[in-house]
């Protein structure tokens, strides 16, 4: 099934919340949302003209435990957009091609006698392309269609694309990602693999009537998924990634573009009056190209988090919302709404939810 970064937010439909005043910036106490909407936990990062102007945590992240804003939460999909990061500071510094066929580096054992595996570049892997799967099932990994043909929303992708990274350069993802992202934003509470106990423990995820889960131990990084950062350092990159630090302008100008529109998928219907001109996926980012301005966005959902993050890249007003509960997707739009966010990307929202 086809599916862009908005699958995650589907939810939505079940909820809207009324519209409050908008505010400069300033953060409002969301202690009585957070209980209204049975999330246990939040932390918020506020980016106004390119500018980090406000954080914020409430809640519990764990047992006995108060979120503040040093508290690192599962990023789920919002690993991508890292993963994506450090992939375009490498080709930009000339260690990694967009366009080279990445077999002549890694080829996955799975797809050995599969000649499409030749086709697979960098450029399908981080706009959702490859014609792979989100996740391969228990027989191993298999095209879903020719690479190139179509989108298809693709953890695989991810994961193959930083494969092809460590083969190329012959360091492991952990460290490129260290030298090329964590250290130059200073995200120091941030990572692929867990470190409970050498820093802050990360949130404890809930499920949707409040129960606590597993906290997953990661032990080998995930391109796609899992990796952990607070919402300050996950705005660090996020002002970064607007102001295409590290990335030569040719890479800029191809992540700045839609690489696969995702209009005619998206923008149907009754929803049509509230999307942009175009939308469509680019190198790491849902892009959504209004008038006076292109959105980068992005979405994550796992059992017991639910995490968003979107900047323009114009006006450089953006935010990081982090949440540990099934039930996050019910507080995005009111934090938007009362952060004063872009009032098109929240009709945008909106109008996904007809």
């Amino acid at each position: 099934m086809r599916r862009t970064i908005f699958g995650s937010l589907t939810a939505l439909a079940a909820w809207a919340s009324a519209a409050d005043a908008r505010t400069s910036g300033a953060l409002p106490d969301m202690t009585a949302t957070l209980r209204e909407q049975r999330v246990e936990s939040a932390s918020i990062a506020v980016i106004r003209n390119g500018r980090i102007v406000s954080t914020g945590a409430w809640g519990m992240a764990g047992p006995n435990r108060a979120a503040t804003v040093s508290t690192p939460y599962n990023l789920a999909s919002l690993t991508k957009p890292l993963t994506a990061e450090v992939i375009l500071r490498l080709v930009s510094a000339g260690k990694l091609s967009l366009d080279e066929p990445m077999d002549r580096y890694w080829s996955d054992p799975d797809l050995s006698r599969d000649t499409r595996r030749m086709k697979l570049t960098v450029r399908m892997a981080l706009s959702h392309q490859t014609g792979l799967p989100n996740w391969r099932d228990a027989k191993g990994l298999a095209f879903d269609h020719d690479p190139g043909t179509t989108t298809g929303y693709s953890g695989e992708g991810y994961q193959y694309a930083a494969r092809y990274a460590e083969r190329r350069t012959g360091q492991s993802f952990e460290t490129l990602a260290g030298r090329w992202l964590f250290a130059p934003a200073r995200m120091r509470a941030s990572g692929y693999v867990s470190a409970q106990g050498a820093t802050m423990p990360i949130a404890v995820p809930y499920d949707d009537v409040g129960k606590p889960l597993p906290v997953a131990r990661v032990t080998r990084y995930n391109a796609a998924d899992l990796a952990h950062a607070t919402a300050r350092d996950y705005a660090r990159f996020l002002v970064d990634a607007r102001n295409d630090r590290g990335l030569i302008s040719p890479v800029s100008a191809e992540r700045s573009k839609s690489q696969a529109d995702l209009t005619p998928e998206i923008c149907v219907g009754t929803k049509a009056t509230t999307c942009p001109p175009w939308t469509g996926f680019g190198l790491g980012w849902q892009l959504l190209g209004f008038p006076d301005g292109k959105t980068m966005l992005h979405t994550g959902k796992d059992a017991g988090a639910f995490t968003f993050a979107a900047i323009d890249r114009v006006s450089g007003d953006g935010i990081v919302i982090l949440t540990n509960s099934d039930n996050g997707w019910r507080i995005i739009l009111p934090i938007l709404e009362r952060t004063g966010s872009d009032p098109k990307l929240i009709a945008f929202l909106r109008g996904q939810m007809n």
